[in-house]
């Protein structure tokens, strides 16, 4: 598999999407295309569409809803002209009654008449702005990711779909951590502002090191303070909490990339 320009910066979405089809890239996505907009993938049988719309509504700093498709259509024309969900998102997880089933490169061969798909506000793209706004993120300058941790922290039920809130970390410098709560309050359809500063604990999470999926910058310089958003993953536990015979979303930081610019969405 090759990866033409390391990361994919200088390309176009539709140039990376296309590549993801051939199995030409398949690394995360957080520095790929960053002028356009990502999203978190969800995608449930249509008997649960609506219920899961609800929870979205209920907790839009976690689930900020950029598109919705119709049943059975792998494609939301309003995000991407020729985006198929099946293809071209680098990696997925099939959770099968409310478990893990697998983690495949495509979805084309289980994909169903009956699905619905939805696509959430993605914190890669309010990085780019925080970026643009004068801070560090060291865990990008290092070629890593955010980390992500599941908190005790609830969310608002909705129908079938409840459980804890989970957070993406940054770790920043307190100043930065200033500037990125003002620079990121004014951007709702990218999480908002941060959930929680400082303190881990506070939050159920009693070890940085144990982030949810594994990967992720999780150590803390004297210097910094950890910074937590919500974050999409949590309709991953909020699937598993309703234990749906079969839904699917992304896998880890392969997010779905769209061909709408950053400004277009942004507050």
């Amino acid at each position: 598999m090759t990866r033409p320009d390391g990361n994919g910066t200088h390309l176009t979405p539709s140039g990376i999407r296309r590549l993801i089809r051939e199995d030409r890239f398949g690394g995360f996505t957080n520095l790929a295309a960053s002028d356009y907009v990502q999203g978190n993938l969800m995608i449930v049988p249509a008997d649960a569409a609506d219920e899961f719309e609800g929870f979205c509504a209920s907790n839009p700093q976690a689930l900020p809803l950029l598109g919705r498709s119709e049943p059975g259509d792998a494609r939301i024309p309003a995000l991407a002209d020729d985006l198929d969900l099946r293809t071209d998102v680098g990696a997925y997880t099939v959770f099968r009654n409310g478990d893990v089933a697998a983690v495949v490169p495509d979805i084309a061969d289980i994909w169903r008449d009956d699905l619905v798909a939805f696509v959430i506000g993605c914190s890669f793209s309010f990085e780019t702005l925080l970026r643009r706004g004068g801070v560090r993120l060291r865990h990008l300058d290092e070629g890593n990711v955010s980390a992500m941790y599941v908190t005790t922290l609830p969310t608002v039920p909705s129908g079938r779909f409840g459980g804890p809130l989970v957070v993406s970390m940054r770790a920043l410098t307190p100043a930065d951590a200033i500037r990125a709560t003002l620079l990121s309050a004014a951007q709702p359809r990218f999480h908002g502002a941060p959930v929680h500063i400082g303190i881990p604990e506070l939050i159920g999470i009693d070890d940085l090191q144990n982030s949810y999926g594994g990967h992720g910058l999780k150590t803390l310089r004297a210097d910094e303070l950890p910074v937590f958003w919500a974050c999409g993953a949590t309709a991953q536990l909020a699937a598993l909490h309703a234990r749906l015979p079969f839904c699917i979303t992304h896998h880890k930081a392969h997010m779905v990339l769209t061909d709408r610019l950053i400004e277009e969405i942004a507050a």
